[in-house]
């Protein structure tokens, strides 16, 4: 079934005729603006969501300071790693830019987000199991001794006490919406709660296992084991409600694997889950590493929040990171029809919105990728550019154009 839009008004009619003509039922989510086949599950929708989506802009007299110590860094590990290191490195940063140009966008908080149609978040989640780990950056005190006084706001509520924190970098780029993870998802009830009707929201979760301590005094970043993956784990059944997350074991059902679920297609009808969840982990910092405890005696993910990043022919393989959408579009086209859940991004470090290039933005959407993440949902950005990335039907959801037509 091909869908032809012929305008902005007329495609949610043309659309119920087709629907219509095809003896398929259609039912209308996200306050009706959007009608889909009540037949449809949450692998064959697409949506768009931010990377980094609690991060406050990066203050400028850090980045300043910082961004010459980058550069030399980056310049002596490319030196010293291998090849094959190299060329992932290069996949996942396609393009040589300054630490401060990479950070350069500012995302409102979630529920600005949400309301602006965005149905996917990615958060940096750092274990303190003491509490103020990550209370005074190290940068400050450096900073201070060469003669800097002004900063922007640092928000700590929170920090003192022991359990999860959401920032990107410690002691260098730490300012977030939210300090706390329990701060985060509570935020995301609270406006779940008052939209029971949205599609599911994908919250990528990068467990940060590394830091980058240059500073003296630098935080001292934690391991994740399984019994810490745990915590995280309950925190989310715990602020959400387990009824509001959809978890690897729904979708594995009565397979003897995940990944045989996956392969059957057994993912939930869309209209079965609207106003829940989908939580897909990157088990250590940058998702470099798919060795990770989070599977630890849980070979399909039995009894845990979320899907874990993997790869095709692992017993828990359902959720694949495939970043760089140009290099990687028709591998993502086949893993979507397969069943598998994939993560791309429609922009790699603000560079296509510096020079104005929606191509990565185009492969993205036609890859078929469930979930694209961008740094730039709206108009206006730091480069005095036009870019900005929106669905093909600026809704909070679509059909997606790789596997949505299949039954």
């Amino acid at each position: 079934m091909k869908l032809i839009y012929l305008s902005r008004i007329s495609g949610a009619f043309l659309f119920g005729l087709i629907l219509y003509a095809c003896n398929q039922t259609a039912f209308k989510v996200e306050d009706a603006s959007v009608v889909l086949p009540e037949s449809i599950k949450i692998n064959q929708i697409q949506v768009l969501g931010t990377h980094n989506s609690y991060a406050l802009p990066l203050d400028t007299a850090i980045s300043n300071f910082i961004d010459p110590i980058f550069e030399q860094m980056m310049a002596q590990n490319q030196a010293s790693i291998p090849e094959d290191q190299k060329a992932k490195y290069k996949e996942y940063h396609p393009n040589k830019v300054k630490m401060s140009e990479g950070l350069s966008y500012d995302h409102p908080d979630f529920r600005e987000q949400l309301d602006s149609g965005l149905r996917s978040f990615e958060i940096d989640v750092y274990y303190d199991p003491t509490g103020n780990r990550f209370t005074r950056p190290a940068v400050y005190d450096v900073l201070r001794q060469k003669g800097y006084k002004e900063f922007l706001p640092y928000d700590s509520t929170g920090l003192e006490k022991p359990g999860f924190k959401v920032l990107h970098v410690p002691d260098i780029d730490f300012r977030s919406h939210y300090t706390t993870f329990e701060q985060a998802l509570i935020a995301l009830k609270n406006w779940s709660d008052k939209h029971p009707g949205h599609v599911p929201v994908f919250i990528m979760i990068e467990a940060k296992d590394k830091g980058i301590p240059i500073f003296p005094n630098s935080a001292e970043v934690l391991p994740y084991t399984a019994e810490v993956f745990d915590e995280l784990d309950h925190l989310i059944f715990s602020v959400l409600g387990k009824e509001k997350v959809i978890t690897p074991d729904l979708v594995r059902g009565e397979y003897s694997t995940l990944e045989e679920g996956v392969l059957a297609q057994n993912w939930p009808l869309l209209s079965a889950s609207l106003g829940k969840f989908v939580f897909m982990l990157l088990p250590s910092t940058a998702g470099m590493s798919l060795k990770s405890p989070y599977v630890e005696n849980r070979p399909n993910l039995e009894g845990r929040a979320m899907f874990v990043q993997s790869e095709p022919g692992q017993s828990y393989a359902a959720f694949l990171l495939l970043d760089n959408s140009l290099m990687r579009k028709e591998e993502i086209k086949a893993a979507v029809k397969k069943g598998y859940l994939v993560r791309t991004r429609s922009d790699i470090e603000t560079y296509e919105a510096k020079v104005n290039d929606m191509s990565r933005a185009k492969a993205a959407f036609e890859s078929g990728a469930q979930v694209i993440s961008t740094d730039f949902f709206k108009p206006g950005n730091n480069y005095g550019t036009d870019y900005f990335v929106q669905l093909p039907n600026e809704k909070p959801v679509r059909i997606n154009p790789v596997n949505g037509n299949s039954k």
